[in-house]
This record gives structure tokens, sequence and C-alpha cells, in this order.
């Protein structure tokens, strides 16, 4: 089967998350990727681990990396240096898509800016993704995924009613990704259509405050400031996480509408407590969800959140466990669905990786490989793809221009 961006090539210039894992899922959908980086300035994703702070004796040792960065080609290129920059643009060239996300500002000056790539490329799509985009008074601040957050307002809504705001941190560079390959996508059909390239600037700050929109509606209609809530909705009550048997074992609960409470109700053995006038409707059950909680903690506490589960699910409740990484990988739906997929890697050895969550009928998504070696595909890309003679790598891999 073909895959739905077979034949699309992209310059991957970007390190750590928000960058590659936007190439990532494009590569996914079968596009082609060339990761630039070099022994003096590799992706810092080798060095440490951004969620953990776990520090690797090795480039090729990271597990983080070999995960965010799957399904590349990989060449060692020390931009810095103009032949180095030259031929990044001659890869450049052959390509469809560059991505980067440095600060604003640092490919310009290694001639390597939209301006200077659109000359030898009309027709490039070029992303680049900040902390603040490349406009503005703000453009020159750096950052990573928790000031994204932060400056987003996506922490200060995120927390127990009690508890201070939560930084989230990897996955609001993996949210900002998602936004950075879907304006690809829209930018590849747009090129389709009229031929025309375009510089795609994301603000990761920008695509995050876009998924709190109701948050920023609400102070702009009604002068409301909301703010932290836990598993709490504003509508809905029931709606939260219950402890069940078991050590650290609990069960997520959504009740909609009455209909659905009452299948709740018939479903734990219609207790006596349920009759209580103060839980008869959504907005009294709302006004009393404290003692709501409490009451249906009772009832999870003697179940598994497995039986719990399976009970409400049965009654067209939805209730799902939060489930440990253990429980997740050995779920049946999970493994149904081929949600993993175990690669060797060189020097890590076996790996589990996730694979894409999303099911294409007749172009497949797919992990090939996990990320390759710094350097894995010199002879391919600068030999092959850019016709240079084997003298010509081996020069430059002396002046450390390939390197």
């Amino acid at each position: 089967m073909n895959s739905a961006l077979e034949g699309i090539r992209i310059a991957d210039f970007s390190q750590f998350w928000a960058g590659p894992y936007a190439v990532t899922l494009l590569t996914y959908m079968g596009a082609e990727a060339i990761k630039i980086e070099s022994t003096k300035r590799h992706d810092g994703t080798r060095d440490i681990s951004m969620t953990t702070g776990r520090r690797y004796a090795g480039l090729e040792s990271s597990l983080p990396f070999a995960e965010i960065c799957a399904n590349r080609l990989n060449v060692a290129l020390d931009i810095t240096k103009p032949k180095g920059a030259e031929l990044a643009k001659r890869i450049v060239q052959v390509s469809d898509i560059v991505v980067q996300n440095f600060t604003p500002g640092t490919m310009d000056r290694l001639g390597l800016g939209y301006e200077d790539l659109k000359e030898i490329k009309p027709d490039i799509i070029y992303l680049s993704s900040s902390a603040v985009g490349t406009t503005g008074p703000e453009r020159n601040y750096r950052g990573f995924a928790p000031l994204f957050c932060n400056q987003s307002g996506a922490s200060h809504i995120t927390g127990y009613a009690d508890g201070e705001p939560v930084t989230m941190g990897g996955k609001i560079d993996i949210l900002s990704a998602m936004t950075s390959a879907f304006a690809i996508l829209a930018a590849l059909n747009h090129r389709q259509k009229t031929g025309e390239g375009q510089h795609i600037d994301v603000s990761s700050t920008e695509s995050i405050s876009a998924l709190i929109g109701d948050v920023f509606m609400d102070y702009t209609m009604n002068a409301r400031s909301q703010t932290r809530k836990g598993n709490r909705d504003n509508i809905m009550a029931p709606h939260n996480c219950y402890r069940c048997k078991g050590e650290d074992k609990w069960i997520s609960i959504a009740i909609s509408n009455d209909d659905e409470w009452r299948a709740f109700v018939d479903a734990i053995g219609n207790p006596e407590w349920a009759k209580d006038g103060r839980l008869s409707d959504a907005y009294s059950r709302k006004a009393n969800e404290e003692e709501l909680d409490r009451l249906i903690s009772g009832w999870t506490i003697n179940h598994t959140h497995y039986e719990a589960m399976e009970i409400l699910q049965k009654a067209g409740v939805a209730a799902m466990p939060s489930f440990s990484s253990v429980e997740l990988l050995s779920d049946p739906h999970f493994k149904a669905r081929e949600r993993a997929v175990e690669l060797e890697h060189p020097v890590i050895g076996k790996i589990t990786m996730l694979t894409p969550p999303w099911k294409l009928s007749e172009t497949p998504a797919r992990v090939s490989s996990p990320a390759s070696l710094l350097g894995q595909h010199n002879s391919y890309v600068f030999g092959e793809l850019l016709g240079m003679s084997q003298e010509e790598i081996k020069a430059l891999a002396e002046e450390q221009v390939i390197y």
C-alpha cells in the first residue's frame, strides 16, 4: 500500500521535542525526513531526558531521542560553517519542507532563513516553531514546554482547586508539534492547488492558548476568570476520578444527563442514598458535588478499577480506569489496536514504541524504525542524493564540515 505523504521530503533542522515530533507525525504518513545535526551541535535530547532529567553517557543511548526522532535519515553536518550551510541548502533544494525550532533569527544569521531558501527553492514550505513566534515584542524570548504552558494560560486552569497551577512538560511540546504538523499538511494542500510554498510561523504559546478558547471567551463575554477545578466539569456531576480497591487504583466516571444517572444508579444496585432529593436532577447533583463524590467513592472503593469499568460500561455509563503504563501496554483494546511495536535499536537494543493513534485504510501510518545514529546516512544523502564523490565527502569530513 502507498503512504499518504509518499514522495514528500523534509529537511529537519529541529531539536528537542516541539519540532522533531511534528516531523515524526509526518513520517508516520510516509514522508522522508533527513535530520540535520552535528557532533558539535547535536539534538539535546541525545544528552538528557527533558521529563526525568536523566543524563545519557553517549549520543546513541537516549531512549527519548530514539522515540521522538523515529523514522528518519540522519546526517552529521555543521551548518555553522559556510560549507556546511551550503550543503544544507543543497538538501533543501531536493526537499519539500523545512522544519526548524531555533531561537528566532538563528537560521537567518546562518543564511538558512525562509527568504534565503525561497531563493533556491521557491515552493518550499518552511516551518519555524518557537516560544512566542518570530514577530512581536516578545519574539526574542526563548522557552521550553513549561514556559509555553505558563504563558498560554493552560497552567492556570490545570490542577486541583486547592493546589498550585500545574506546569505540564513534554506533553505541551507534543501538542505544539501537532499544531505544526497540521499546518504543514494544510500548506501541502495549498501548494498542490496553487504551486505556492509559504512560511509557517508557529508560536507554541499561542498553539496551546488555542486549545482553551472557551476559557478566554468566558472571560471576554462574562468577565469570569476560570481557575483550577481538578477533574471536575463546569456542568456535569458526577465527573471525577474515584478511588478503587488496591494500591493507588482509580476510575474516571462522567455522567452528562439524567438518563445516564439513572443507568448509573441501577448499575450500582440502587443504593438508598441515590434516592436523596438533592441528587434528583443534574443541577442538584452539581450543587451537592462534594457529598456526591464521597458517596460514589464509597461504592468504587469496594471494586477494582476493572470491575467498576465493566459494571458501568455495560450500563452505558462513561467509565475508564486510570491505567498505569504496565496496565496500558497489556490492555486488550490497546493490543487489538496494535498501539505498540517492538523495534531494534543498534545501541539500546529492543525498545517498545507507540504507533500512530489513527488508522488509515488506504494509506496506513506506521513506525518503521527508531532514531538513526548520528551521521548514519551521510553516504546516501551526500553521495546518492546530492551526487557528491566519496573524495569530496571525505575531504569535508576532515574539515569537520560533515562531522
